[in-house]
């Protein structure tokens, strides 16, 4: 299926082809947390079959084969999204039905069985649940949007203005948000500046966004809105100042937030750190649920998180989810002050 969706479309692959889908960026974040519950549930699985007499792989096996369903069906949204081929996202459409399906009858079975909130697998059941919910509701969204499948007149997007001209090769903001985020796309021309020296050329045009026409534009507008709004205000610092928050305050919010949210993260390290070495200094690290239904374990979250190779993969992705916020960050506040001064 990789293969043929990316070889389908009639239109040559290249980064002119590029199109962001309907949800581009929610379908990329709940993957990702997709797969850190999936992590989390085999995990689980793998810590309570630990304190089994008999080994039960159903407990982890699922998880793992969910694990690797939930990598192959972003690598080939990414393919289909690349070559601007909708028609074929409808394997993904009957995928997240069936895990939505048999997810939502696992947790009606743990509910008829008395299997509540105190159990971390119940909880991580019902988070797959709104995930594999929210997933189809975004796939039927694309189907809405793009008419495709039901509809006899599909709808043709062209790709955007700067993607057709080949003299951009900034394309920070046309890639999927992966490659947004460990700047991936950037292999190539670090490659080409390792080899030669390079020049104005080969690093390529501005986006129409960044050039300073654009945002002066913008400024301008914001500040006539602003002598507009209150013909008797003064004018001055104080509409200068309105007038740059109207233009360019919604990048500058979100990377507070991102900052914000990276601030939060630091907290991790040293809560798991301290959790690794209490456990370490116990001598034992063997936990003692109480529960057991239907034949096998079932642990409270309190019980896996007592568990010190848990914490250190916890800690593993806290610093790497740390660091990705923060470098989103600095990026999201340098690319803003750009077009700011570029404005000004």
């Amino acid at each position: 299926l990789l293969g043929w969706g990316s070889q389908s479309s009639k239109v040559h692959i290249h980064h002119s082809t590029w199109l962001h889908f309907p949800g581009h960026n929610l379908r990329w974040i709940l993957t990702f947390i997709l797969l850190f519950v999936l992590v989390c549930e085999i995990a689980e699985g793998i810590v309570s079959d630990g304190v089994s007499e008999s080994r039960h792989l159903h407990l982890y096996m699922p998880a793992g084969m969910a694990f690797l369903a939930a990598i192959t069906s972003v690598v080939y949204y990414h393919n289909i999204e690349t070559s601007n081929f909708p028609k074929l996202l409808i394997a993904l459409l009957f995928y997240w039905t069936l895990a939505f399906i048999t997810k939502t009858i696992k947790f009606v079975k743990f509910c008829d069985n008395g299997v509540g909130f105190s159990q971390l697998r119940f909880c991580l059941t019902g988070l797959l649940v709104v995930l594999y919910g929210m997933l189809l509701a975004v796939e039927i969204n694309v189907i809405r949007v793009r008419r495709y499948v039901f509809f006899k007149t599909p709808k043709e997007v062209k790709p955007p203005e700067d993607l057709q001209d080949l003299g951009v090769r900034f394309l920070q903001p046309f890639v999927n948000l992966l490659s947004k985020g460990t700047y991936w796309w950037m292999n190539t021309f670090i490659k080409t500046a390792h080899k030669k020296p390079i020049d104005l050329k080969t690093i390529g045009k501005l986006p129409i966004a960044m050039r300073a026409l654009t945002n002066y534009i913008r400024l301008n507008e914001a500040f006539e809105a602003q002598k507009n709004k209150r013909s008797s205000s003064p004018q001055g610092s104080r509409s200068i100042w309105r007038a740059l928050c109207c233009a360019f305050g919604r990048p500058l919010l979100l990377s507070s937030t991102f900052r914000i949210l990276a601030d939060l993260l630091g907290f991790a390290g040293p809560l798991c750190i301290s959790g690794i070495v209490h456990n370490v200094g116990k001598g034992n690290n063997t936990i003692r649920p109480q529960t057991k239904i239907l034949g096998v374990f079932f642990i409270s979250s309190q019980e896996f998180l007592s568990n010190a190779y848990v914490l250190a993969v916890l800690l593993f992705f806290a610093l790497l989810l740390q660091r990705t916020f923060l470098q989103a960050s600095y990026y999201v506040a340098i690319e803003t002050g750009i077009n700011l001064r570029g404005a000004i």
